[in-house]
Formats: C-alpha cells, structure tokens, sequence
C-alpha cells in the first residue's frame, strides 16, 4: 500500500472543476493521466473504446489497472467513479490501419504511419463530450501529446484547442480538453508517474499496462511487457532507459 502525497505545484489547479472524464486506454499514457486526475478532481470516471484494434489486450488490462489503483491508493478510491465502453464498430469498417487490418507497420506516402486511424481522436472527443455532458462532468482528460508521438494531426495542440471550442458551442456548456502529457516525452511521463504515486505507482504502470501494437504481452521487459519492436513499443522502452538513466546522473 503506497502512501506517497503529491504536492499541489506538481498538477495543475482543478479551479471550479470537479469531476473528470478519462480517455482511459489502459496504456501508459492514459493510467498515468488518470492518476493525475485522482490527485485532482473529487470525481473521476473513466472512458474506453472498443473499435476492433489488433491490440484488444488492452480493453482486458482496464479493469486490472483500476482495480490496482485502488488497492496501491486508497486515498484515490472514493474518487473513482463508474467505467464506461463505446462501441466504435465503424473505424474498424473504415479500415486502412494497420491498428485495425492485418497488415505490417509501415510509413504511408502522406509521410504518416500506418497506424493512424484518421478521425480516431476526434470521435473519441466527441463521444466523450456526449458522455460528459450527461454525467455532469465537465473535464474531459486525454493523453495526447506532440513530444513523443508518431506525427498523428489529432494529436496535436491545435486539434485539442479546436475540439473543446467545438463542444463548448456545440453542448453550450464550458468543458475543458485537458492534456497533461503533450509538452512532454516518454522519460518525463515516468517521472510524472514517479511524482504521482512513488515507486509504486511506477511499477503498477510498468507490470499492469499495456502499449504494444501488436497485443504482445508474453514476455515482460524492463519497461513492461509488449513485442519491443512496433512504434509503441519503441517509444515506450526509450522513455524507460532515457528517464532510468536520468536517475542515476
């Protein structure tokens, strides 16, 4: 049972806002968002995506994490509220991904991965304004970032500024788009992980997420489990050994 505290220098200020909805993948990126979230806001619940990726494993590790969370920061547990899953059958009928189609990671001619699922990020935002709106939640946090990414545009600061305008007049009501993650990369997301939960909170991230594209969770490595060759991977493992040394320096 961890017992780490976070200072209130180390997040940003909730203001007003007290409930959150997390984007919640059950990935690095999104566990650790979700952690942030529950040193901030008194209400938290959490969102997933069911759209057919190849990486399904990671709608089966959620549950694990939350659980985990609860267990390692029972200080966190009153505030984490309901789950939620969305169906979004249509980007898989979409296709022309190698996150949804069984074909190899490779660079596309437009400069961008194979792995984008154009519009992912955007329906995803959208879908989280309806779900926010009738939970009366008015935080909608997402790991996005431009440090550490595969050039993906819905990534992007700009996008995430353009969509909360866009739910802002398309509910009229004042939600915020938070994205804590994306002024930084894969070494300074452990550290916040590190801020958030100690030790602890850092092995929970490493033992029970998962990343990999390619679903692969049969051998665990210094940085968790995954193939160790995909983009997510890759990213994932560099952040590791970046921060891993950062410690010992």
């Amino acid at each position: 049972m961890a017992n780490t505290s976070i200072s209130s220098a180390n997040v940003a200020g909730a203001g007003h806002h007290k409930g959150a909805l997390v984007l919640f993948s059950g990935g690095q990126d999104s566990t650790t968002c979700l952690a942030q979230a529950l040193s901030m806001f008194e209400r938290v619940e959490t969102l997933g995506f069911d759209y057919g990726q190849r990486h399904s494993v990671e709608m089966q590790v959620r549950s694990t994490v939350r659980e985990q969370l609860v267990q390692c920061f029972p200080q966190w547990a009153p505030r984490l509220g309901e789950d939620h899953v969305l169906s979004l059958d249509v980007l898989k009928q979409i296709g022309g991904s190698s996150l949804t189609d069984d074909v190899a990671f490779a660079m596309q001619a437009d400069g961008l991965p194979n792995t984008f699922v154009p519009g992912r990020n955007l329906l995803f935002l959208t879908l989280a304004g309806a779900l926010a709106y009738r939970r009366g939640l008015t935080v909608i946090v997402t790991g996005v970032c431009e440090t550490d990414y595969s050039g993906y545009p819905d990534c992007r600061d700009d996008t995430m500024k353009a969509q909360q305008l866009a739910l802002n007049l398309g509910l009229e009501r004042r939600m915020r788009i938070d994205t804590p993650l994306m002024w930084l990369d894969k070494a300074q997301t452990w550290q916040l992980a590190r801020d958030l939960g100690g030790s602890a909170l850092v092995e929970l991230i490493r033992v029970e997420t998962h990343t990999c594209y390619q679903g692969t969770r049969d051998v665990l490595h210094d940085w968790g489990y995954g193939c160790g060759s995909c983009p997510a991977c890759e990213l994932r493992a560099s952040g590791w050994q970046n921060w891993r040394a950062s410690q010992t320096s």
